[in-house]
């Protein structure tokens, strides 16, 4: 079951403007975090251990973009994702040279960034605005995971939507898109919960999703919560209908880039369907096969020829001469 038969993916967006597969590669540029490193706090969010989100190496960015090819063998054009910790939380001076040493193969056709609401200065977004004037894809992603601050304050964020709503205005005077991550399923909050997240932003005008159900990994301070029965992730039934919920309320211009999320054994602890890359994505497809497509609740819905398919959300230059198909890799 194909899950871009019913929501405007990453992927579908991808091949509507390049004309084949783009695929992210990850890495892992050895970020830290002002929530870890004594700046805002110790310990980072208590959901959190980097190293189940993210394979990457710490080996140079080339090398980690090389080993990445060699595990995409249906690609010839790559998205560098700067994934682990908070990827703009250095001198914009170090950001140019690790962001321009992605660049530099003729495959990579632009950048996805994550990070943090209140790690974005203006010099960063500016920086981005000029990648994306040349050309290349770009996309600034960020950590929210709920629009309540109470919520933020008991998983420890460090900052309040507030800061979000910030730096998405300073982010779209820009042209700069950005992808909200969220969390299904937080502590403190029900299910249901997250329609009203989506709804507070859909109205900043966001561009990306990320959904994520609350998985519990090893090295989190949630891992002792869930041990003493305090937590309870989402059986995979009740995740499926709540983010397909979610994506029929989103209007079909908006790009999923991920409906659910896994992390790799023996790191993840709970739910276990969250150990299958497909499982997750395969539920929220059969659901939204029988309620209905992304946008469905809307007055934007998706179908076979959306005007999501046809043009990006904002105007988009033509890609440098540099970018032109590579052969494919082995």
């Amino acid at each position: 079951m194909q899950l871009d038969h019913y929501v405007n993916t990453i992927g579908r967006h991808l091949r509507g403007r390049f004309g084949e597969r783009v695929h992210k590669l990850p890495l892992h540029a050895r970020f830290t975090c002002p929530n870890r490193d004594g700046t805002l706090g110790r310990g980072g969010c208590t959901f959190c251990n980097v190293r189940s989100f993210s394979d990457a190496s710490e080996a140079p960015i080339a090398q980690q973009l090389a080993e990445g090819r060699t595990k995409m063998d249906r690609a010839r054009r790559y998205l560098a994702y700067f994934q682990a910790y908070t990827s703009t939380y250095a001198e914009v001076e170090t950001l140019q040279r690790l962001y321009a040493e992605a660049l530099e193969a003729a495959d990579i056709v632009g950048l996805c960034v994550g990070t943090r609401p209140d790690c974005v200065p203006d010099a960063v977004l500016d920086l981005l605005a000029g990648y994306r004037e040349q050309g290349y894809e770009v996309w600034l992603e960020l950590g929210l995971q709920s629009a309540f601050d109470e919520t933020l304050a008991r998983v420890n964020r460090g900052h309040g939507f507030a800061a979000y709503a910030d730096a998405v205005s300073r982010a779209q005077a820009r042209g700069v898109p950005v992808c909200t991550h969220l969390i299904v399923g937080l502590p403190g909050e029900p299910l249901e919960r997250s329609f009203d997240t989506l709804d507070r932003v859909l109205e900043l005008g966001v561009a990306g999703l990320k959904l994520h159900p609350l998985m519990i990994v090893k090295g989190s301070r949630m891992a002792a919560a869930w041990r003493r029965g305090e937590i309870a992730p989402a059986e995979l039934g009740a995740y499926a209908e709540i983010a397909a919920e979610m994506i029929r309320r989103t209007p079909a211009a908006v790009v999923y880039h991920r409906v659910s999320a896994t992390a790799n054994a023996p790191t993840l602890l709970a739910p276990a369907w969250c150990a299958s890359r497909f499982e997750g994505i395969q539920a929220v497809a059969r659901r939204l096969a029988g309620t209905g497509t992304q946008g469905s609740l809307t007055d934007n819905p998706l179908g076979p020829h959306a005007a999501a398919d046809k043009a990006h959300y904002l105007p988009h230059p033509a890609p440098p001469a540099s970018e032109a198909p590579c052969a494919p890799t082995c």
